[in-house]
């Protein structure tokens, strides 16, 4: 799957977070890049924009493309609920960043090799799609003879994460997708309220 192998640490200034995680890079030089980046008077964005930056950030964070993002949009309007709010829990509940969210892998784009690699089972069958939308009562694992690998030991070893809708079993390399996320657990900082005014007009 095509994904952004850009220069990351030059994207994590662009929206001023961490937003593929700790960066040595951004706390050095918490501003925007560009010879103007540090400047004290910059030009105030559009509502447009701004609105736009919003949705970048949210697939940068995700490593979704605009196609993926704009069908995720679309199946979020379609749910019940609010709308903003859908389209995180769709995002949170990709298979990827579900192996991310475990301690699997460090990073999303890790986790999303891992899963493309088929190294990953979901329900006992191996599934390579990262996209793959994860129901309530999923067994998410790494295979077998996957589990030696350095990265995931490594990842699996050092992780403190933990969060209300996941079960993870570090022993077992294994974890559960309880439930869908409520907006309020979701760390990443993102408005979705943005995202949802720009594809509305």
């Amino acid at each position: 799957m095509a994904r952004y192998t850009g220069p990351k640490s030059k994207i994590a200034r662009k929206f001023q977070e961490p937003i593929f995680g700790p960066d040595k890079a951004l706390e050095k030089k918490p501003y925007a890049p560009g010879m103007h980046g540090n400047g004290k008077r910059r030009q105030k964005k559009s509502e447009y924009a701004v609105q736009l930056q919003e949705k970048q950030k949210a697939k940068y964070t995700y490593g979704i493309l605009e196609k993926q993002f704009l069908n995720l949009f679309k199946e979020a309007s379609r749910k019940k609920g609010v709308t903003g709010e859908n389209l995180l829990m769709l995002c949170e509940s990709r298979l990827d960043n579900t192996v991310y969210r475990f301690g699997i892998s460090p990073t999303r784009d890790g986790a999303r090799q891992l899963v493309s690699h088929k190294h990953i089972t979901v329900n006992g069958d191996v599934v390579n799609i990262p996209s793959y939308q994860l129901k309530p009562g999923d067994i998410i694992a790494v295979r077998e003879k996957s589990k030696s690998l350095e990265v995931v030991q490594v990842s699996v070893t050092s992780s403190a994460n933990s969060f209300p809708w996941l079960e993870f079993d570090k022993g077992a390399v294994a974890g559960k997708y309880l439930q869908a996320p409520l907006r309020a657990d979701i760390p990443e900082n993102i408005n979705t309220q943005l995202i949802v005014e720009l594809y509305s007009k």
